[in-house]
Parts: C-alpha cells; sequence; structure tokens
C-alpha cells in the first residue's frame, strides 16, 4: 500500500493528503513545518520517508526559495529512486486516467475520485511522474532562487538617491552660466533630473510661465522655483530638513519687483542665499566659525561679479564671438534659419555688446586681466590647505564658481584661462566631485 501524508497542524497533530487540503486558520504564520511519508508495501519494500520544515520568520526570500528547491529536489529523487517508479507503464497510466476523466474538475479539496485516481496511478508506477513534477518544480526554486538573489545584490549595492524622490525639470539654455550653476548642484548632490532646452528666440517651451527668464525647475510637476541661487538654496535647505516640502521652503524666498536706474522692471528675490535652516542643523553644516558668512559672500560674488565677465572675455574679438556663437548654436536648441542667423547676426551683436559691458562694469581693455585677477582671488580664498572653500568637500559657493566657470570650455578664454591662473588643480578636483556625485556621500 502506498500512501501520502502533510502534517500541516503541529498543535493537533491531524494529517491531510499532501496537497488536497490548506492549513487551518490558527497556523502561526511565523512557521510552516511539513513532514512527508511515502510508504511502498506493495511488492514487500521497505518503506522510505522524506521530511523537510521551513522556518518562513527566520529566512529571507532567497534563503527560503533555496530550502524549498533542494526539498523538493530530494522529494523528487527519491520518487525516481523508488522501486515503484521503476516499473513500466507509469506515464501511459497516468495519463489515461487523465483522458478518461477530461470533463472532470481537476482541483478541490473534497472530491475522493481525485485522491483514488492518484492513489492509482502511484500503484502503477506514477511515482515517476511525480518525481519528475518534484524534480521540476525543485528547478523552479532554485531559478527563484538565484533570481531573488540578483536583485536583493543589486538592492543593496545601488546608492540611495537623495531628494526624497522629487520629480526635476529643469528648463535652461546650456550654455547660460546661471543654468550651469544649477546643474553643479544637481550633479554634486546625485539629483535626479530632466532637461528641456528653451529655444532662445521663440521660448516657446517656458510660455506658460509669467516667468520668462531660464533657468526655471519644476518640482513634481507642481512647484516652480526660479533664479539659480533661490533653486540652489530651497533643494539644499530640502535636503538637510526634510520636515518641510518645498513648496514651504520657497515661501522664505520672497519675490520682490522694482524699477532700476534704466527704468526697467527688475525681479529679485530676498534671503536667497540663505539657507534655513535650525541653529543645530546650521552649527552641523558650518561647525567653524565664519563659514556661512563666507559661503554666502562668495555665492553672491559669482552672481554679481564673476558671472560679468564671461561675456566681454568670449566675445572679445569677432574670431571668438564667431567661435562663441558656433559653440553656442551647436548645443543650443535651434533650427536651421535661427542657427544661421544666431552665428553670424548674433555674433555680430555680442561682439558689440561685450564692448558696452566692458564699459558699464569698468573693466580693462585687456578684459583677460579682469578674468585671471578674479579667478585668482577665489583660489587665494581657498588657500593651500584646503581643497575647496568648502574644505574635504565643495560647498554652495565652489559649486556657484564652478558652474559659471564651465560654460567657457571648449573657448579660447577657457583654455587662456587655465594657462594663466593658478585654478587648475582646484577646477579638475571638481570636475570629479560633480561627475562623480560625491555629495551623495
Amino acid at each position: 500500500m502506498l500512501s501520502i501524508t502533510s502534517d500541516w497542524d503541529s498543535d493537533t497533530g491531524a494529517s491531510r493528503p499532501l496537497g488536497l487540503s490548506h492549513p487551518p486558520p490558527q497556523i502561526k504564520p511565523l512557521y510552516i513545518g511539513a513532514s512527508h511519508s511515502l510508504t511502498d508495501s506493495t511488492q514487500g519494500n521497505a518503506p522510505f520517508t522524506f521530511s523537510f520544515a521551513v522556518h518562513c520568520g527566520t529566512l529571507c526570500k532567497p534563503n527560503m526559495a533555496a530550502a524549498c528547491a533542494r526539498a523538493l529536489g530530494k522529494v523528487g529523487w527519491s520518487l525516481l529512486g523508488s522501486p515503484a517508479a521503476r516499473r513500466p507503464g507509469t506515464v501511459s497510466s497516468l495519463v489515461g486516467g487523465a483522458g478518461a476523466h477530461g470533463s472532470r474538475r481537476a482541483y478541490g479539496t473534497g472530491g475522493s475520485g481525485v485522491r483514488a485516481r492518484l492513489l492509482s496511478s502511484l500503484r502503477a508506477g506514477g511515482g515517476r511522474v511525480l518525481g519528475c513534477a518534484f524534480l521540476l518544480g525543485g528547478g523552479l526554486g532554485l531559478y527563484q532562487t538565484v533570481k531573488l538573489s540578483v536583485q536583493q545584490h543589486l538592492a543593496e549595492e545601488e546608492p540611495k538617491v537623495p531628494g526624497g524622490g522629487l520629480m526635476l525639470t529643469l528648463y535652461q539654455y546650456k550654455t547660460c552660466p546661471f543654468c550651469s550653476k544649477v546643474r553643479a548642484f544637481l550633479d554634486f548632490y546625485g539629483l535626479p533630473y530632466e532637461i528641456v532646452e528653451v529655444n532662445p528666440v521663440m521660448r516657446q517651451e517656458i510660455k506658460w510661465s509669467t516667468y520668462r527668464k531660464v533657468p526655471i525647475l519644476m518640482v513634481d510637476s507642481d512647484v516652480q522655483l526660479n533664479d539659480s541661487s533661490v533653486i540652489i538654496s530651497s533643494l539644499r535647505t530640502f535636503l538637510v530638513n526634510k520636515e518641510k516640502s518645498v513648496s514651504e521652503i520657497v515661501r522664505c524666498y520672497p519675490q520682490m519687483t522694482s524699477v532700476n536706474d534704466s527704468g526697467k522692471e527688475v525681479t529679485e528675490y530676498g534671503n536667497k542665499y540663505w539657507l534655513m535652516l535650525s541653529e543645530a542643523e546650521t552649527s552641523a553644516m558650518y561647525p567653524e566659525k565664519g563659514m556661512q558668512k563666507e559661503e554666502m559672500k562668495w555665492r553672491q560674488w559669482a552672481d554679481d561679479w564673476l558671472v560679468h565677465l564671461i561675456s566681454p572675455n568670449v566675445y572679445r574679438t569677432t574670431g571668438e564671438a564667431l567661435a562663441s556663437f558656433d559653440y553656442i548654436v551647436r548645443e543650443g536648441k535651434f533650427g536651421s534659419f535661427e542657427g544661421f542667423f544666431a552665428k553670424y547676426v548674433g555674433a555680430a551683436a555680442m561682439f558689440l555688446i561685450a564692448k558696452r559691458l566692458k564699459s558699464r562694469h569698468n573693466l580693462q581693455d585687456d578684459v583677460r586681466q579682469d578674468l585671471y585677477k578674479a579667478v585668482n582671488e577665489w583660489v587665494a580664498a581657498i588657500g593651500k590647505n584646503r581643497k575647496f572653500m568648502g574644505g574635504d568637500y565643495p560647498n554652495l559657493a565652489d559649486l556657484a564658481v564652478f558652474g559659471v566657470l564651465r560654460v567657457m570650455e571648449g573657448l579660447q578664454a577657457f583654455d587662456d584661462m587655465m594657462e594663466n591662473t593658478k585654478v587648475k588643480h582646484w577646477y579638475r578636483r571638481m570636475e570629479r566631485a560633480t561627475l562623480n556625485h560625491e555629495g551623495r556621500h
């Protein structure tokens, strides 16, 4: 006689046919135990038994899948190695029985006919089919083990992305120094973002906005941040203090509209170099006296002075102006006609505008000297004992200055600056820091 039993209830000791009923509700969820015995006495053969237990509460998913795979494999090999499985006619007996009752329910919890057919097939040698089924289950369990292990490994290796899962969309001109500042910040802190390149002529990409300048950063598609310094201060505050949302933080940077000396309406933002942190958070971020004021001072310096040295230097001569607009057209978003128009007409116009800017900002005849002087002042402020103004890691002033200078890459002004100033080592360190997203650590 061949019997198959499964012990589901460790409290009552009740046995039920394997696979034909479910565990009772009172079974504890942290433990599932099962012991299976298969005995063949029809030909006087010695019984063979197999048992296994899986503690779900102490095993992780890959380990549990591995344990089940091993258990099913052992059951399968035991069945295939039994005398009953070695007798001929096993497959035809089981399949034939199934065909004869094809219209009946295949699954159930109370059908005695199913149990009778199963036991009958086993007596006829159906243990081989059952053994193959167990081996197939073991193979699937092994597949799940490998799959879960790989997924777990990838989850452990994947660095945590800061920013609380913010969806960020940056509207920009690639060659704009203010947009480059924002990208430097986002890259350094490893914040994922999408870029929408804005056509400088038509600006259709931002027609929905009353604020008509770039950069604009959209947060989760519903919070609009304007002005590069406001964007950086808001996001840095959010990264440090997660208790407030970005929409709450941006209210600390009020928009102010005024009319300048030329009669032109200008928009400014209050507090834009401040981070809205508690006293404890501020002390943790700026452990040394004067660090916060130094960072704010040089961030403002980058906006009020350094950025105004870019145009006079990249449009210094007609040749440099043409090369600059060739770069702008190549990297920007222009149509065919717009690109041609911008390259030649724009280059001539910016050459003349650069002359006016030189006069407005009281620059020397050789504007390169003002650029060299400003860059060397920055390097001197960092000093010989610091890698960055922020110490071992860049602070917001480092990122601002780097973002402004980066827009000259590939142009003669950049090559001259790297050759005639002391900025090279700091600049290369900043490149690595932003490329490797070192702000994540």
